[in-house]
């Protein structure tokens, strides 16, 4: 955690993605708190920039994330997160947030 580069919120980036195929599912914000969980317990946690406050995806929905791996990039402010996805990821009932193509 000590490696982690934190923003002047003390928040770091998170791709989630799905560690089966790639597909990119949602990019999150985490705490320090939101990744010592998320490694610790196996299961996806944020922080909610609106709310102020830490969540864990699926409480909610039900459409859990099961934490196979979580990678950092070269400069350590960005996270990669790798899932298998139980129900669609995004809160719109799309299986990834990235369901849209902007056209030209």
């Amino acid at each position: 955690m000590e490696e982690l580069t934190f923003d002047d919120r003390g928040l770091i980036p998170a791709v989630v993605q799905d560690a089966d195929n790639g597909e990119v599912l949602m990019v999150a914000w985490m705490n320090d708190e939101a990744v010592r969980r998320t490694v610790e317990s196996g299961r996806t946690w944020f922080w909610s920039r609106s709310r102020e406050e830490l969540w864990r995806k699926g409480d909610t929905s039900g459409h859990v994330q099961h934490v196979r791996e979580v990678r950092y990039d070269c400069d350590a402010d960005t996270l990669l997160v790798k899932v298998e996805q139980v129900g669609p990821a995004c809160h719109t009932g799309q299986r990834s947030c990235f369901h849209r193509v902007l056209e030209s």
